[in-house]
C-alpha cells in the first residue's frame, strides 16, 4: 500500500512533465502469466528535481534536494529521510518500525512485547497462616463479603526485554486499590498502642457498608512465554512482585436520621511494603490473574496474620 501511494504522488507529479520531458523515464517489468504487478519502477523528471524508485525491498522519493527512503527489512521496516549535497547526502531522520505480534516472520529475534500493561478487575480476600478462608473465632470480624469485596489494578509503564521471540522478561508499575467489605456489622479501629480491633455501630443500627480499602504501588518481574495460536498467542507468565502502600481508609454507610456516610483515613498499623508472587495465563490480550502475598495484611503484633490474595481477569491494552 506504501508503495502504490508513493507511486501514485510520484505520477502524478510528474506527469504534467512526461508528455513535454524526454528524460522523464518509467520502467516497469512484469511476472509472466500473471496479473501485471511493478516490481522495479523508476520515474525522473528534469536533473532529478523529482525522482522515485521503487522495489519490492525498497522504496524512495527525492524531491529536489530532500528524499525519504523505506527499507523493506528481516528485523521490520526502516524509514529515513534524507539531505542531498552536491556531492554527499546526509541522514536526517531514520526509524525502524517493528512487525506486530502476528507478523512471526518479520520480527527480530529478541522483539518481545509482553501482555501485563492494562487493566485488572477481580475479587480480594485474606488467608490465614494454615491456608484457609476461615477465619477463627477470635479473628472473626475480619470475615469478607467475598462477592462485594473487589479488586482494581491499573497496570503501566510495561517494560519488556526480549530473550527470543516467545520468551521474555516484563515489568512495569502497577496501581493496586483492594477493597475488603466486611461481612460482620463491624468496621476496625486502631488503638493507641497500635493494636487493631474491631468497631460496631451504637445499639440499633446497622451498617450498610462497611470496608476497609488500601492503595500500593506494584512492581512486578514476570518470565513471560507465548505460545503461538493461529495468528494470535497463548500466553503464560509468572515471577515476584512488590508493592509500597500509598493509602488506606476505612468507610462504613448507614441510616440515622438520614443516610450517613463516614470516611476514616489512617495507617491502620497495615504494613508499608508488601511482596508476594504472581500468575497469569490466557489467550493474546484477556489473561485469568492471581496473586498472592507473603507479607501479612497487619504489621507484626498489630492485628490478624492475614496473607491477602487477588484472583481475576486483564486486559492487555497497552
Amino acid at each position: 500500500m506504501k508503495r502504490f501511494v508513493l507511486l501514485t504522488v510520484a505520477f502524478t507529479l510528474a506527469y504534467p512533465a512526461i508528455t513535454q520531458d524526454d528524460s522523464t523515464k518509467l520502467v516497469a517489468s512484469t511476472r509472466p502469466g500473471s496479473e501485471k504487478v511493478i516490481t522495479d519502477t523508476r520515474i525522473t523528471l528534469g536533473e532529478e528535481m523529482l525522482s522515485f524508485k521503487g522495489t519490492p525491498e525498497s522504496q524512495s522519493l527525492r524531491i529536489g534536494n530532500r528524499g525519504i527512503e523505506i527499507l523493506e527489512m528481516l528485523e521490520g521496516r526502516r524509514v529515513s529521510v534524507k539531505k542531498f549535497e552536491e556531492d554527499s547526502e546526509e541522514e536526517i531522520f531514520s526509524r525502524e518500525f517493528n512487525s506486530g505480534r502476528s507478523d512471526e516472520g518479520r520480527r527480530p529475534r529478541t522483539y518481545f512485547k509482553g501482555s501485563w500493561g492494562g487493566i485488572e478487575i477481580g475479587f480480594n480476600n485474606f488467608l490465614t497462616s494454615d491456608y484457609s478462608m476461615v477465619l477463627p473465632d477470635e479473628d472473626y470480624y475480619m470475615t469478607l463479603n467475598s462477592g462485594k469485596s473487589i479488586n482494581v489494578n491499573l497496570n503501566f509503564a510495561q517494560v519488556n526485554i526480549g530473550i527470543t521471540r516467545r520468551i521474555g522478561l516484563v515489568s512495569g508499575i502497577g496501581y493496586n486499590m483492594n477493597n475488603y467489605f466486611f461481612e460482620g456489622n463491624n468496621s476496625i479501629t486502631k488503638q493507641e498502642n497500635g493494636i487493631i480491633e474491631p468497631l460496631y455501630p451504637p445499639e440499633g443500627i446497622v451498617y450498610e457498608k462497611s470496608k476497609l480499602a488500601t492503595r500500593y504501588l506494584s512492581v512486578p518481574l514476570l518470565l513471560e512465554l507465548q505460545i503461538p495460536a493461529g495468528s494470535r498467542y497463548v500466553n503464560l507468565a509468572a515471577g515476584p512482585i512488590g508493592a509500597v502502600k500509598i493509602g488506606s481508609n476505612t468507610k462504613t454507610v448507614y441510616y440515622w436520621e438520614g443516610k450517613q456516610k463516614v470516611k476514616e483515613q489512617g495507617d491502620f498499623s497495615l504494613n508499608m511494603l508488601r511482596y508476594g508472587f504472581t500468575a497469569r495465563a490466557g489467550y493474546d490480550d484477556i489473561n485469568l490473574y492471581a496473586t498472592y502475598y507473603m507479607t501479612p495484611l497487619f504489621r507484626e503484633g498489630k492485628g490478624p496474620v492475614l496473607n491477602p490474595f487477588e484472583i481475576g481477569v486483564s486486559w492487555t491494552i497497552w
